[in-house]
């Protein structure tokens, strides 16, 4: 019997299939956001990825020249509207930068106070919505059952609930209620035995240790390369925070704190907790320790509230009555970074002597950790790239401005 290859009815031919362009969102679940990621495929394969932004642009940096800086206020809640006392506490900073002005103790440490809850109720939507991203639907109701309660204590501080215009230059635009401390107290009690449920259905879970360990695995040296920061860079094992190490105004309202930058050092995070080992799977720098981190800083960001409340209470001065600013700002210039939940957010200010900025400018720490993307998600699966994108926690307000 001959064989088909000598068989004449027998025709050769290369199968290959042709590359194909796929567009994930710009209303997409997973972009967190209105991003559009053009997805360059060969069959399930990613190729390349090219971020498109700019579909939430409202030209705040314009606005702020047109503005003094405590009006320019709010437009910095609606950067990160995940974390907007963190954002209102960046631009205030710089203004006090510009005028060589100290706020009162008082008003520092509940600064420390409520930027910290900031931190904790960002970290929570993150995580709850990077359950949703990778099929669990159960970690965003519990995230949001106690983000809830943080709402709850910023809403009897300053009156808002998402966008707060709470931190201003010279220090807050009200002091804290009486009794406030109390109840933020027995908010913290009540919340950390709770962490250990979030550890329960994420952290630990074989499902989501299957989906983010070795997925997305950024060297430490991509991280510095493509500017990341806050927790997409200590996730890849660099210790650097901003609240240890940035300017002095800045670090200034941490002095007398004690805590530790969460990043991975020869081959451990730091123990002051009691939290779940690291999955054998997991590799520095993966998705898995993205998302560690930020759980991770949740618990560190309850020791510092909690440290603040003691000391706001131990303080003897005001809580820093807004600045009015009726008199024209200084000539000249200055940028502050500040360590926001999503990483290193700067704001930019240039004066020309008149009360109005001449020149405002923000550096969004979004903006830079989406850049890595592409590398991360070449070479991986089309259904790896909501855990890649989740990962890095991005929010658009900010990068779009």
């Amino acid at each position: 019997m001959s064989s088909l290859i000598d068989d004449p009815r027998v025709i050769e031919f290369d199968v290959r299939t042709d590359e194909m362009l796929v567009n994930m969102g710009p209303q997409h679940p997973s972009t967190h956001g209105v991003l559009r990621l053009a997805l360059r495929t060969d069959g399930e394969i990613i190729s390349e990825v090219t971020p498109h932004m700019g579909y939430l642009h409202r030209c705040a940096e314009k606005i702020g020249e047109n503005l003094t800086p405590r009006q320019w206020i709010p437009y910095t809640d609606r950067m990160d509207y995940l974390a907007a006392m963190n954002m209102n506490l960046g631009w205030a900073l710089t203004t006090e930068k510009l005028l060589k002005y100290e706020p009162p103790e008082k008003a520092r440490h509940l600064r420390v106070i409520i930027c910290e809850l900031g931190r904790i109720a960002s970290h929570l939507v993150g995580m709850g919505t990077y359950g949703i991203d990778l099929g669990s639907f159960s970690p965003f109701l519990y995230a949001f059952r106690e983000r809830e309660k943080i709402l709850d204590l910023f809403e009897e501080a300053c009156g808002a609930r998402l966008t707060y215009s709470y931190i201003t230059p010279g220090g807050a635009t009200a002091d804290l209620p009486v009794g406030w401390t109390q109840k933020c107290l027995e908010f913290l009690d009540q919340f950390e035995p709770v962490i250990a449920e979030y550890h329960t259905l994420l952290t630990t879970n074989a499902i989501f240790i299957k989906r983010t360990a070795n997925i997305g695995v950024m060297s430490p040296e991509m991280a510095i390369d493509f500017g990341t920061s806050g927790p997409v860079l200590r996730g890849s094992g660099i210790s650097h925070d901003l609240r240890r190490d940035g300017e002095e105004i800045y670090t200034a309202m941490y002095d007398g704190y004690a805590f530790e930058v969460i990043a991975q050092q020869n081959g451990h995070y730091p123990k002051d907790h009691n939290y779940p080992p690291v999955p054998k799977e997991a590799v520095l720098g993966d998705c898995w320790h993205r998302f560690y981190v930020r759980m991770l800083e949740v618990m560190q960001s309850i020791d510092l509230a909690r440290q603040g409340i003691e000391r706001y209470h131990a303080a003897t001065d005001g809580y820093g009555e807004p600045l009015k600013l009726k008199t024209k700002l200084p000539k000249g210039e200055v940028y502050l970074e500040t360590e926001c939940p999503k990483g290193q957010m700067g704001f930019y200010l240039v004066s020309d002597g008149s009360d109005i900025p001449w020149r405002t400018r923000a550096r969004s720490s979004s903006f830079s950790n989406l850049s890595v993307c592409e590398p991360l998600c070449r070479g991986c699966l089309i259904a790896d790239i909501p855990a890649i994108i989740g990962s890095l926690d991005i929010v658009m307000g900010e990068i779009d401005r």
